[in-house]
Formats: C-alpha cells, sequence, structure tokens
C-alpha cells in the first residue's frame, strides 16, 4: 500500500507547481481504485492546518473531509511506531520530528511513502516516493 503525506495533499489543491498534476493525478488513480493508498489522522490534520492559513476554514474542512473519505480507512500510529520515530528522528537529522513518525508507520507497515519531502530519502529501509510525473506513473 502507499502512505501519503502532507505534501501530496496540499499540493494538489494548491497554486501552480509542479508537482500538481502528478499529485492530481495521483489521487485520481486512488479515487478510481487503480491504486491503493491511506495516510494518517495527522496528516489530514496538518493538512487541515496548512489549507486554512491560505483558504477559508470552510475550504479547508471541506477538502479535508473529502480526503478524509478517499482515503479511509486511516492507518493508526502507536506506541511501537513513536518509539522507531524517535530512533529514525535522532539517527536522521534532516527528518523532521512528524516526518519520523511517518516514516516509522510506513516501515513498519512495509508500506511505499510519497512525500515531496527529499528528507525521506535519508532514511534507511523506507522507500519513498517524490510525486513527480516519474515517480506517480511508478506507483501503478
Amino acid at each position: 500500500m502507499i502512505l501519503l503525506d502532507t505534501t501530496v495533499l496540499s499540493y494538489a489543491v494548491g497554486t501552480e507547481h509542479s508537482l500538481r498534476e502528478p499529485c492530481r493525478h495521483l489521487l485520481g488513480a486512488i479515487s478510481s481504485g487503480a491504486v491503493r493508498a491511506s495516510t494518517t489522522i495527522e496528516v489530514i490534520q496538518e493538512f487541515l492546518h496548512v489549507r486554512s492559513r491560505r483558504r477559508s476554514r470552510e475550504d479547508a474542512v471541506e477538502l479535508a473531509t473529502a480526503y478524509l473519505q478517499l482515503l479511509s480507512p486511516l492507518v493508526r500510529l502507536d506506541e511501537d511506531i513513536l518509539g522507531e520515530a524517535f530512533k529514525l528522528y535522532v539517527a536522521t537529522p534532516g527528518l523532521g520530528s512528524f516526518d519520523a513518525l511517518l516514516a516509522a508507520l510506513a516501515i513498519q507497515h512495509s508500506d511505499t511513502l510519497v512525500s515531496a519531502d527529499r528528507a525521506f530519502a535519508e532514511v534507511p529501509d523506507l522507500r519513498h516516493v517524490v510525486p513527480d510525473a516519474a515517480g506517480v506513473v511508478g506507483l501503478r
């Protein structure tokens, strides 16, 4: 399965950017059932926060709700994953604390993590795909 980071959700509905169309394409493939993917409650919450800084709260909630429906059931974090995330956070200086959680979750579930954040490339044993045109095509 594929685990999506906030960057994919944000770029898909954002302003013109080189990753916008590939992210939209990926979400379309998920919607049609061609690709199986999910995310976490925390990613949906982060998307809501980021989106509401640029658009209305109503717009942010509408899109977050659509993502919740598209990507459910969501993957849940637990204490074991948190412990592994702490290890990754210490071992990978370029990785933020929230991103360490996503990386640990993807590793534990043997998922591919799709994110525009290139710091994930530093994480050993993590299958990370950048959501550009080449990366998205490879997910089929």
